[in-house]
């Protein structure tokens, strides 16, 4: 996420020897004439809503080349750090990595990984949050499956006689969930890249604007994010070429301006696509902010997302986790009109106001994957009993 750019933190962890493969097999490690390459895995992370810390304690990564592999299969190769790390996820943006080890695999595709958490034990808090605004850690519950790892499925290719770095993402901001009791839960989105297919986009804001939230995005989804620096810099660093997946819009979110849009970016492995300069940033206009709340039936443990379209194409612009336990939510948008422009290659891009004020699609998301979405308009308000029942 987050020219060519700002140099890579790699040695917040030190490198991690290679451990024996877990459950019921041998190392898939060969000795000989088999060709062999290395894996390098590094950690980074998007922006998150309402927290100044997101510590979660890294011990074990796992990788298998079988999609399918289960806890006790055979084919895991496991990089174990030497004793459990403690990150801060919100340091991890603007292209800063940390680096969990490294491994030799043998040369091939492999499918899986999984990222293994240390449990919190008694007053020993190895996961937590802590709130804007607030400084003591909350404890931050993890799902039993982080016993095993959280399990990434991203088909990736290890070359012989060559390093792959791959980039796991955290997306702290969607994977923090509150409890009814006023707890915290990890509900854990993560994706994992390999560099060798990936880009980079960088940019700039108005320094009135550092602190904004930037998204990088693809059909209306959050594909990586990370925040403006103090100079009003950002740096997405993991992003799949375009030749790949196709395009990629930016999307520029700071509480009271309005939205800014960048649509149809194009990323080049290898290669910086800047969409401004520090001499010519993007500047928002100035912007209200109302609210949408309401509920989600609690069992379809949903999150939501608030979306907009334009001449160009529907973008995210902001999201939240409903109440695990009430099914509560709330998300603060801009009510002015974003403000959108299309990359063609010559900067800057002109943004011009290309959508009505104060309209959006509220989309909930149930777990189960059945979906319900409605039109709001705030510009006359906040609004309340948003609901959905799924």
């Amino acid at each position: 996420m987050k020219g060519m750019h700002k140099a890579l933190i790699a040695a917040i962890f030190a490198s991690a020897a290679l451990a024996a493969c877990g459950g019921g097999g041998g190392s898939s490690n060969n000795s000989g004439s088999t060709p062999t390459g290395t894996i390098n895995v590094q950690m980074t992370d998007a922006p998150s809503c309402g927290f100044d810390h997101v510590y979660v304690t890294v011990s074990q990564v796992g990788i298998n080349a079988s999609s399918s592999a289960g806890d006790n299969d055979s084919g895991w190769t496991n990089i174990t750090l030497a004793s459990p790390q403690k990150i801060d996820l919100l340091s991890l943006t603007n292209g800063t990595m940390a680096t969990l080890g490294q491994a030799t695999l043998t040369a091939g595709r492999y499918q899986q990984v999984r990222l293994v958490l240390a449990q919190n034990q008694g007053n020993t808090v190895a996961n937590s949050v802590v709130v804007s605004g607030t400084t003591s850690e909350q404890p931050l519950a993890t799902p039993s499956a982080t016993q095993s790892g959280l399990k990434i499925i991203r088909p990736f290719d290890v070359p012989a006689n060559a390093t792959v770095d791959l980039v796991l993402d955290f997306n702290a901001c969607k994977s923090v969930v509150q409890k009814g009791n006023g707890s915290y839960a990890l509900k854990p989105v993560i994706t994992a890249t390999p560099t060798t297919v990936t880009g980079l986009i960088d940019g700039y804001v108005a320094t009135a604007e550092a602190g904004a939230t930037v998204y990088a995005e693809q059909n209306g989804k959050v594909v990586s994010g990370t925040v403006a620096d103090s100079t009003g810099h950002f740096v997405f660093s993991t992003l799949v070429q375009s030749s790949t997946n196709g395009n990629y819009d930016i999307v520029i979110v700071q509480p009271n301006e309005a939205t800014g849009i960048i649509a149809s970016v194009p990323v080049v492995v290898g290669a910086t696509t800047h969409v401004s300069t520090a001499n010519q940033p993007i500047a928002l206009a100035a912007s209200a902010m109302n609210t949408v709340s309401g509920t989600v039936t609690a069992s379809a443990d949903a999150s939501l997302r608030a979306l907009q379209t334009t001449s160009a194409g529907v973008y995210e612009i902001a999201s939240a986790n409903a109440n695990l336990d009430t099914g509560a939510y709330t998300t603060s948008l801009p009510v002015a009109a974003p403000m959108t422009g299309v990359y063609n290659g010559t900067l800057p891009v002109s943004l011009t106001t290309a959508a009505a004020a104060g309209q959006y699609t509220v989309e909930a998301d149930a777990a189960s994957g059945a979906t319900q979405s409605t039109a709001v308009n705030i510009t006359g308000g906040s609004l309340t009993n948003v609901n959905f029942t799924f």
